[in-house]
């Protein structure tokens, strides 16, 4: 303890230094923040993140009095710090400690302050490296946007019913998090961790902050909305940012063209894009980067369209990219939007990688192949063919060409890393998000420039062959339920469970290089891609119901299972314990709930309860399989879906009412009791099983007696006495006064009177 209070001693000491220290003092402990303390150190970890957060957001000094904002004068400092923790693994660091919105707030007043100067200003380090403005600006940019995760494919902003989970994380999203941290209840300052959150987030500022905080971040972050939403429009000859799109196409293509006009303008003069050869930093223009970053989409979608008609050959536009990445760093975030958008809209051919316009990934495609089925192998999946009739060259929509062209110029160095890392996940997502086999062809691409990210790059091209594919993800959905409950193996005490669902580990490192992947681990990394995921209800509860008679057949003698009726207390015919059935029966619906859940969130959890397990009663679906003819596996399928089904109202509302999930709770499960309490009252015929409904029905009420009694106490009283009879009809009497019991006030009367029955 002692140890842990002397190096606590010593952090503040550093952070003191970084607050009031000299220049160099300041970079020195933004340094050693950035090292072991925050990497290795876990007893002071939770310590080095509050101080580099608040270092982040520096006070004003009490001897300021300049016009422009204090934060320029801590610009070393700042930018030291951002690249120590641009690395992912820092990343996920400071959100384990639910640094994430702060971070993001002192990012975006970082950008807005450093964005909106003209790149006049520098400065030098010891260590000889000038740093300027825009390199500030864009550590800064290139972090927010880590944060925000902007990256996914323009498919998550699409408009729908249930959109996919996790795509709501927006700037705004961020801003509000971290204004909740400095609301100060009674009980929020009682939890350490909602005080340490406030504590951090008042000392940047004690009010709250929103978008409209910085004009420069959202004017470009409306421009990136648009950029997704519809194609470039807008642009105005004469205005300033037509001016500037001019400027930066003769920075960029002024060697191409050797002196005389550009060959790409987007006026219809010659503007700036004319005159006399000069020296490269001449062409640089000296604007704010947010003035950059408003025409960059124009000047990409100039190059591109100029690519595309023949004016720029492939190798000269992937030239003048780099050229403007290199510029201003930051401007490949824009490029990335820009290149994700379009692609998306279907609008731009596709080129030939035949290795002389572009690259060509013929070198290992039939290795990536190879690779790709033996992933696949447990999955029972099959791998299109990467080449369509044998020897067709590899083709790629002509922005998903520039994009990856591009990315293979960089160079795999410290400096070029911090923006790999931003352009990576998006070529993945943008490369899985195009036709088979774009993915695979980008993995080929790449592997043959980097081969140590081998692994994880065919492990990204494996997951692609499910995502235009519903049957495929159908497939991978039923080796999950095999995997977990064993019914791939006559040997069940042995297979199955989290081991086998989620295995132990993948790449060509282990004994005998790349194996299968386990089907859960293909999963997680395929659902936030799946294009309509509404079929997954009735597939889920399909597997669900085939999983319950998979697990009858495998544990109880075929020849019997038309005889037996569960027993209670878990009595056993033979060799087999029903209690030991009823226990993968509850894992298997527990497996069909999470895999619900994590693919819909709770609009696909309400559609479930609303619309497909009614329809599934109502239908006369194939639970009267052969086989399925007696008592036993009906009824194990009626518990199974009740399990299911108060499983995935606990996953989307919540047992409590503490969550905001739960406001709109009552008026699901009070529809769904209703349409129980009509069945039971003889107003809808079902085309189910009569025991499987008896099972369902009796699982559900006592699942929501004994584990979720505030959802009982929120439905309407006259529903529960409705419900209360229906059960009595049945001699479920215990039941029945269980249910009016918690009901409330309303249903204390048939409470009493049910009681005063049976007392007679």
């Amino acid at each position: 303890m002692l140890w842990f209070l002397l190096q606590l001693q010593e952090l503040e000491k550093i952070f003191e230094m970084a607050v009031k220290g000299a220049d160099d003092e300041k970079i020195a402990a933004a340094t050693i923040l950035c090292g072991a303390s925050l990497i290795r150190g876990w007893n002071i970890q939770e310590h080095t993140v509050n101080f580099i957060t608040r270092l982040l957001s520096p006070p004003v000094p009490t001897d300021y009095s300049g016009k422009d904002s204090h934060l320029i004068g801590y610009a070393p400092m700042l930018n030291v710090l951002l690249v120590g923790i641009a690395p992912v693994d820092c990343v996920q660091i400071f959100s384990l400690h639910g640094m994430v919105p702060q971070l993001a707030a002192s990012s975006m007043t970082i950008c807005e302050v450093f964005g909106s100067c003209a790149p006049n200003i520098s400065w030098t380090l010891t260590t000889g490296e000038d740093i300027s403005v825009h390199a500030v600006f864009s550590n800064a940019f290139a972090l927010l946007l880590k944060l925000w995760r902007f990256n996914h494919p323009p498919i998550e902003y699409r408009v729908g019913d249930v959109p996919p989970v996790g795509c709501q994380l927006t700037p705004e999203y961020l801003l509000l998090v971290r204004n909740s941290h400095l609301v100060s209840s009674g009980n929020m300052l009682k939890d350490p961790n909602r005080r340490r959150l406030a504590t951090v987030a008042s000392f940047s500022s004690p009010n709250p902050i929103f978008v409209d905080s910085f004009p420069k971040l959202r004017v470009w972050y409306r421009q990136h909305l648009a950029c997704i939403a519809s194609t470039l429009c807008g642009l105005v000859n004469g205005t300033l940012v037509c001016q500037t799109v001019d400027v930066l196409l003769n920075m960029m293509f002024k060697k191409i063209s050797g002196g005389s006009q550009s060959l790409i303008s987007i006026t219809s003069g010659s503007s700036s894009s004319s005159g006399t050869g000069s020296e490269d930093t001449s062409l640089r223009p000296k604007l704010p980067a947010w003035d950059i970053l408003e025409a960059v989409p124009f000047v990409v979608d100039a190059a591109l369209t100029a690519c595309a008609h023949g004016r720029l050959s492939p190798r000269e536009l992937c030239t003048g990219l780099k050229d403007l990445a290199d510029f201003l760093p930051a401007s490949l975030a824009t490029i990335v939007s820009y290149f994700s958008a379009e692609v998306t809209r279907g609008v731009w051919k596709p080129v030939f990688m035949n290795g002389t316009d572009w690259p060509s990934p013929d070198a290992n495609l039939s290795n990536v192949e190879e690779q790709i089925k033996k992933i696949l192998a447990a999955t029972g999946v099959d791998v299109p063919s990467l080449a369509a009739g044998g020897s067709s060259p590899a083709i790629l929509p002509l922005p998903l060409a520039a994009f990856v062209s591009l990315t293979i110029t960089y160079k795999l160095d410290k400096a070029s890393q911090r923006f790999l890392n931003l352009a990576g996940p998006a070529l993945e997502s943008l490369a899985a998000g195009c036709p088979w086999p774009c993915m695979p062809i980008v993995a080929s691409l790449w592997t043959q420039k980097a081969k140590r990210w081998s692994d994880f790059l065919v492990f990204s091209a494996s997951r692609t062959v499910f995502l235009n594919n519903n049957h495929a993800v159908i497939q991978l959905l039923k080796s999950c339920f095999n995997a977990t409950l064993g019914l791939n193996s006559s040997s069940i005490s042995s297979n199955g469970g989290i081991g086998a669902l989620l295995g132990h580990g993948f790449g060509s490192h282990f004994y005998g290089g790349i194996s299968p992947v386990a089907p859960g681990i293909l999963y997680l990394r395929v659902y936030r891609s799946i294009r309509d995921i509404m079929f997954l209800r009735e597939e889920i509860v399909s597997l669900l119901m085939q999983s319950i008679s998979d697990i009858a057949r495998s544990e109880l003698p075929r020849q019997r299972l038309n005889k037996l009726k569960i027993p209670k207390n878990g009595k056993k015919f033979g060799n087999v314990s029903l209690a030991a059935t009823m226990t993968r029966v509850k894992v298997a619906a527990l497996l069909g709930a999470s895999l619900l859940w994590l693919s819909g969130g709770s609009g696909l959890v309400q559609s479930l309860i609303k619309e497909t397990l009614p329809s599934w009663f109502l239908s006369v679906n194939s639970s009267n399989q052969e086989g399925d003819k007696g008592d036993l596996v009906p009824m194990l399928k009626g518990y199974a879906l009740a399990y299911f089904a108060v499983l995935c109202g606990a996953f989307a509302s919540g047992v409590d009412s503490l969550s905001m999930a739960s406001k709109r709770r009552p008026k699901i499960i009070g529809r769904h009791v209703e349409f129980i309490a009509s069945v039971l009252d003889g107003k809808i015929s079902l085309g189910c099983d009569p025991s499987t409904w008896h099972a369902y029905v009796s699982g559900f009420v006592s699942l929501m007696v004994g584990c979720t009694p505030t959802w009982v106490y929120e439905v309407d009283a006259e529903l529960l006495k409705r419900l209360s009879k229906g059960l009595r009809q049945w001699h479920e009497q215990d039941l029945a006064l269980a249910l009016l019991s918690i009901g409330g006030v309303g249903t204390m009367g048939s409470a009493a009177e049910l009681i005063m029955e049976a007392s007679s």
